[in-house]
């Protein structure tokens, strides 16, 4: 097995223990929070967190995967980066304390003022942490970040149950990333400690600044990509719409966050490598890409399937207006699960130029689509479906652009990896169909029995009489160990 291989698969392995078993915690807190606190609470929150995800992307410039690329840059460097760090969280974190006044008004909710200037804290740790979190990825410390994610989570889950359930209320959904966010910057500067330097760390910056200018542009634009939906829903809808909107939207991105997260945060530091040979970067990308499309298309059949039964299990009755909607998200699954890793491969091929301009047309289409579900149909529904047209499309022209402009190969090498994972999706979709019509007649735990024994019993027959993936073989050699 070669040494990227090698690397590769501990990275992912590493990173997976952490996430999937952060499903469990993820899913063990939503349910919780989701039966005690109500769902204008979790609306109000969305916002806050959605306003400080902008003001994060200027807190990170894209200085972290510039530091993962670069190889030349010297301690020196790297406490002078660290240094600009620390100014800019200082900076960025009382800009958004000054703002939460204006965003409250905006609104027209009080309790945003506060959530906001709680939030602030998150940016100063947030920018305070990106050089060593970044020297952890760069030195593929994956097992490190792994426990270091779990650990984590479970704290902050645990804390935000406790204080929910002492009737913290909505404060309770800010526990988390607030404490995350301090223990994250604790825990990685004990691992990588810099030292602070007497300057404002410009001249090193200006080594990082061809990189790390259109990933920050990418990252500006990507915001209003991923966000603009929940900041007119909010503002258009009400708080209420935008809660079961949210919460719809969130568990669809956890398969997304809990596979592809898994990989991707290890591929750039890994296929950085090979950056000066785009036929071996491409070559070992459309083994990714195959991977995912066996995992991605049948997952979205499966979600769209058990809709009704995972909202219910999860978070309860009060919850059923958000069925519809997480079930019309749940088509994009799959084509978001291949899309996300996208980045990783323009950044390792010393590309961030490409990324931003399939930003800005993904991000224009986007933001069609979300002003088209909100001012025309003025449904919560169209919203889903719009975004799922525009990620469609959008997953075509990156790709095109990827294999035609990045690598220069031909779009067969990409399309062909599709082929089987489609011919099994198919296949699915005619077996579960039957399926659906029992979610009104019998328990909803007997349902989502009985289809996910029928999507694991075709899935495993397929892949192992292909010959795609030998799951039985994986299988027996786990449990001998």
């Amino acid at each position: 097995m070669s040494s990227t291989k090698k690397e590769l698969l501990s990275g992912v392995f590493y990173t997976a223990i952490a996430k999937y078993s952060g499903i469990i915690v993820s899913l063990v807190v939503a349910g919780i929070l989701a039966r005690l606190i109500e769902p204008e609470e979790f609306g109000i929150v969305a916002i806050a967190t959605v306003i400080i995800s902008f003001f994060s992307i200027f807190s990170d410039l894209g200085i972290a995967p510039a530091i993962i690329q670069n190889k030349e840059l010297s301690q020196k460097d790297l406490s002078n980066i660290f240094t600009f760090t620390i100014w800019l969280g200082i900076s960025i974190s009382i800009l958004f304390f000054l703002c939460s006044w204006p965003i409250s008004h905006f609104y027209k909710n009080g309790t945003l003022l506060t959530i906001c200037q709680l939030l602030s804290l998150n940016l100063f740790f947030a920018s305070a942490n990106i050089v060593p979190n970044a020297l952890l990825f760069k030195e593929k410390e994956f097992k490190f970040i792994a426990y270091r994610s779990l650990t984590i989570q479970i704290s902050g889950g645990v804390m935000a149950i406790t204080a929910a359930i002492l009737g913290a209320g909505l404060y309770a959904l800010i526990i988390n990333p607030i404490l995350s966010s301090i223990l994250l910057f604790i825990i990685s500067f004990r691992k990588k400690p810099q030292e602070l330097a007497q300057t404002w760390g410009i001249q090193s910056m200006k080594k990082i600044l061809s990189f790390s200018a259109y990933q920050f542009m990418f990252n500006v634009i990507n915001y209003f990509s991923r966000n603009l939906d929940k900041l007119l829903i909010g503002k258009y809808m009400d708080m209420v719409a935008l809660g079961y909107y949210e919460k719809s939207y969130r568990l669809m991105m956890l398969p997304l966050q809990n596979i592809t997260h898994v990989i991707s945060p290890v591929m750039h530091p890994i296929f950085s490598d090979f950056q000066n040979d785009l036929t071996k970067l491409s070559n070992s990308y459309n083994k990714v890409i195959r991977f995912l499309a066996f995992i991605g298309l049948p997952l979205s059949v499966l979600l769209w399937f058990c809709s009704k039964e995972i909202i219910l299990i999860i978070f309860g009755e009060q919850w059923m207006p958000s069925v519809p909607i997480f079930q019309i998200l749940s088509i994009s699954v799959g084509i978001q699960i291949i899309l996300s890793t996208s980045g990783s491969i323009f950044q390792a091929a010393n590309d961030t130029k490409s990324l931003f301009i399939c930003g800005v047309f993904s991000t224009l289409l986007n933001v069609i689509g979300i002003l088209t579900g909100i001012f025309f149909f003025k449904t919560l529904e169209a919203v889903a479906w719009c975004i799922c047209i525009t990620f469609t499309i959008n997953f075509i022209q990156c790709y095109i652009w990827m294999y035609k402009i990045t690598f220069k190969q031909s779009l067969w090498k990409f399309w062909k990896q599709f082929l089987s994972p489609i011919l099994l999706t198919g296949i699915l979709i005619v077996c579960l169909l039957p399926t659906y019509y029992l979610s009104d007649k019998s328990s909803i735990y007997a349902t989502l029995l009985l289809k996910g024994g029928v999507f694991i019993i075709i899935y495993v027959a397929y892949v192992q009489i292909r010959g795609e993936y030998n799951i039985i073989n994986f299988i027996k050699s786990k449990i001998k160990k």
